[in-house]
């Protein structure tokens, strides 16, 4: 089945990516021959009951967990409410202090705000302007009453990596838990929960190949943590409901794949990116490169560009069929400059010129060359209506 329309150059992968051929075989039996629920005990349901167990292993293994470390969500969102929420319940008596940073995604921030309104205390650690958490930065945020320190592993919006490994080092040396919202990195780059100290990490299915509505949350093993749902046995009775089988199969699927081709596909869009970035920054007088320039994830490109208005730039690339987008999915249709751009300093005015452009491998050369044509001709267009008003 191919879903890549003529003409059209799909540049917005953060967002979410074609799902692969291969996931899309494997999830279809689990719709109509092998539909039983996992949780019933007849022999009808034991295809189900394996393909679920193969999935866990195959989801825990990119990320070196146990299949028991595994829980499955309804995606990254809920995974990141269930990480915060939970540990904030379950650790109160402990300590009510939370410490994130500036540029996490909304179902980071927005849950802490929740969390605030019931009695608990946030801190939001300032970046750097390539948007890095320095870890002296969180070691004097650190106090004896923090409970969780949440840092994603690479941007959604900049594509900038992390330091997670000395992060976690400094949260567990005060006694408190490391959760990163790993959405935008899961799959794309080497993840390893012990080597890196993660107690808890968030995934979801479709940003690497996956199906929507799936994701993931690694919790380690022996910590405590209260149900997100209640209600059934299912997910050791911590996360209540029936199991969408096709759904985890397909993430099962799209992880076992992504650990076979990892190194193959960073190099490659790597390549690609660089090519991007290198024309872009070369021909489009006053643009400039957000985020971190080698510690990026392979197939984010962000921009900015001085005296353009980002939506009407995104709709000039849309009409000659060049699908990208100002920052992250989430925000589109906000009116102000994104938290993350204003998070690394970027003046608004800037901020507002924002373009975020996110490869695949499957991306070719000859696209983003095209790319980069339909990008200087627009940039040049709206600077010229700019002079005239």
């Amino acid at each position: 089945m191919e879903f890549k329309a003529k003409n059209r150059i799909y540049l917005d992968n953060a967002a979410t990516t074609r799902m692969r051929e291969e996931v899309l075989e494997e999830m279809l039996p689990f719709f109509r021959e092998s539909y039983a629920n996992p949780s019933a005990i007849y022999g009808f349901a034991g295809e189900a009951k394996r393909a679920v167990r193969l999935a866990r292993e195959r989801v825990g293994a990119l990320i070196g967990a146990k299949p028991t470390e595994i829980y499955f969500t309804g995606g990254g969102t809920e995974s990141d409410n269930w990480a915060l929420r939970g540990v904030a319940e379950t650790y109160a008596d402990k300590g009510r202090h939370i410490i994130v940073s500036a540029i996490e995604h909304h179902a980071v921030l927005h849950t802490c705000r929740y969390l605030e309104k019931q009695g608990y205390t946030v801190t939001c650690l300032p970046v750097e302007d390539d948007g890095k958490v320095l870890p002296e930065t969180l070691q004097k945020a650190m106090r004896p009453d923090t409970i969780l320190v949440s840092v994603m592993a690479a941007n959604n919006e900049i594509g900038t990596i992390e330091p997670l490994a000395k992060l976690s080092a400094i949260a567990h040396e005060q006694g408190a838990l490391f959760h990163t919202d790993a959405v935008q990195a899961y799959g794309h780059i080497p993840l390893h929960v012990e080597k890196m100290g993660i107690d808890l990490l968030s995934a979801s299915g479709h940003k690497f190949g996956g199906p929507k509505g799936v994701g993931i949350l690694y919790c380690r093993e022996n910590l405590r943590l209260v149900p997100l749902l209640y209600g059934g046995a299912q997910e050791k009775g911590r996360r209540a409901g029936t199991l969408n089988v096709p759904g985890i199969v397909g993430f099962g699927r799209a992880a076992a794949l992504a650990e076979e081709t990892l190194q193959e596909r960073m190099e490659r869009e790597s390549a690609l990116r660089d090519h991007l970035i290198g024309r872009v920054l070369a021909e489009i007088p006053h643009a400039c490169l957000n985020g971190a320039a080698h510690d990026r994830l392979p197939g984010n490109a962000h921009f900015c560009f001085a005296d353009i208005e980002g939506e009407s730039l995104l709709i000039l690339l849309d009409q000659r069929g060049i699908c990208a987008s100002g920052g992250s999915a989430c925000s589109t249709g906000a009116t102000e400059p994104s938290h993350v751009l204003l998070a690394i300093g970027l003046p608004h005015e800037l901020a507002r010129g924002s373009l975020r452009l996110t490869l695949s491998a499957e991306n070719t050369e000859a696209e983003l060359d095209e790319t980069v044509e339909v990008l200087k001709g627009s940039v040049e267009r709206m600077r010229e209506m700019k002079k005239g008003l």
